[in-house]
């Protein structure tokens, strides 16, 4: 029968077990239908999830997981980019600076936690523990960076020189142990 079904060209039908009837399987796949009145530059979020995130320096990110819509103002709020296994992490809106058709454009590379840390001559100092936020306004205020296994030490975001692979900081290795 089903091959019948499939031959011919007839929809096929599915059982619905708890009132025993049959219904017809409708197919949208293809569908496409232009809103009336819906203004060329809008497009659905589930259109950007997926899409590689990458910076003005063709660094890649990660990919978008979820867009955060503010539920006051229904404007974009900010981004989760995942990473890989298990790590994901928020974007406000002031890193997008735009969406392309297969990517999201960051307007500034954003600090994230894990990515190694150097001194303004390159040198190794350490990685990035964990990120420390204003809870009003979610803006970075300082970072945590661990120097081995049970050593770290919280930095303003004043002593971030750059941002990109790895964060460079405002001074030298050694200025950066005789802190307390």
């Amino acid at each position: 029968m089903r091959d019948f079904l499939q031959s011919s060209n007839l929809t096929p039908l599915i059982e619905i077990s708890d009132i025993r009837c049959d219904k017809q399987i409708l197919g949208f796949t293809h569908m496409s239908v232009k809103l009336e009145g819906m203004p060329t530059n809008i497009a659905t979020a589930d259109t950007f999830t997926g899409k590689k995130v990458i910076d003005r320096e063709g660094i890649e990110y990660g990919k978008v997981k979820h867009i955060h819509i503010n539920q006051d103002t229904l404007a974009v709020s900010g981004v989760t980019i995942h990473q890989g296994f298990n790590k994901d992490f928020f974007l406000s809106e002031d890193y997008i600076d735009k969406f392309s058709e297969e990517t999201l454009l960051l307007s500034r590379p954003p600090v994230r936690t894990g990515i190694p840390v150097t001194d303004i001559d390159r040198h190794k100092i350490g990685k990035v523990k964990r990120l420390h936020r204003n809870p009003d306004t979610n803006e970075l205020e300082s970072i945590e960076v661990s120097d081995g296994l049970m050593h770290s030490k919280i930095l303003s975001k004043s002593e971030i020189w750059g941002v990109g692979e790895k964060v460079i900081l405002r001074m030298t290795k050694e200025e950066f142990k005789s802190l307390e």
